[in-house]
């Protein structure tokens, strides 16, 4: 049977059913990779979140073929880093792009599907999008499977971090910058 081509468009609210099982599959898939059965249980309990102001806000990018989700992610003009951090005061308020990095949030892609150029086509998406705001940086918090992706794009190492999760589980991440050029 044929594959269709890749298609990427702004998520809807019709979509976070469907976006929290793509991002619970790639993190039930890819994470036992590089981090403990305890550690992929937490981050698909915490990090497998779909942040519906993200969409509300029409920052959050979909990728589908044949009508099936693949892919997902985005970015943000708010102060919120990842879903994983929690609730904070300061999640909703909006950045100032002559001194704020925009976020980049909440990629996945299907495990049958990676290394196919999904991520790459959302992270040109969210930096058009950010650059015509007026932001000149980019940050994220990556977790380990994502760290080849966001590097080869151009992010750079800030620091290594343990990512903690609200159960008290860490996994190992790194947070990431890059200039919009």
């Amino acid at each position: 049977m044929p594959v269709g081509t890749p298609t990427l468009r702004l998520a809807t609210i019709e979509d976070v059913e469907a976006i929290e099982a793509l991002m619970k599959a790639s993190t039930r898939d890819l994470f036992p990779r590089v981090y403990s059965e305890e550690q992929t249980r937490s981050s698909m309990e915490h990090i497998a979140v779909p942040d519906p102001m993200l969409i509300e806000d029409g920052t959050y990018f979909v990728i589908e073929v044949d009508g099936e989700l693949v892919a997902c992610g985005g970015w943000s003009r708010r102060d919120k880093l990842y879903t994983g951090s929690g609730t904070g005061a300061t999640d909703a308020r909006l950045l100032d792009p002559a001194t704020e990095s925009a976020r980049v949030r909440a990629m996945f892609v299907r495990s049958d599907w990676t290394r196919r150029g999904l991520g790459t086509l959302i992270l040109e998406a969210s930096v058009e999008a950010a650059k015509t705001e007026g932001f000149r940086t980019l940050s994220l918090m990556s977790t380990m499977p994502g760290l080849p992706l966001y590097e080869k794009y151009g992010f750079v190492i800030v620091a290594r971090v343990d990512i903690a999760m609200p159960d008290g589980t860490a996994i190992a991440g790194a947070s990431m910058e890059k200039p919009v050029m």
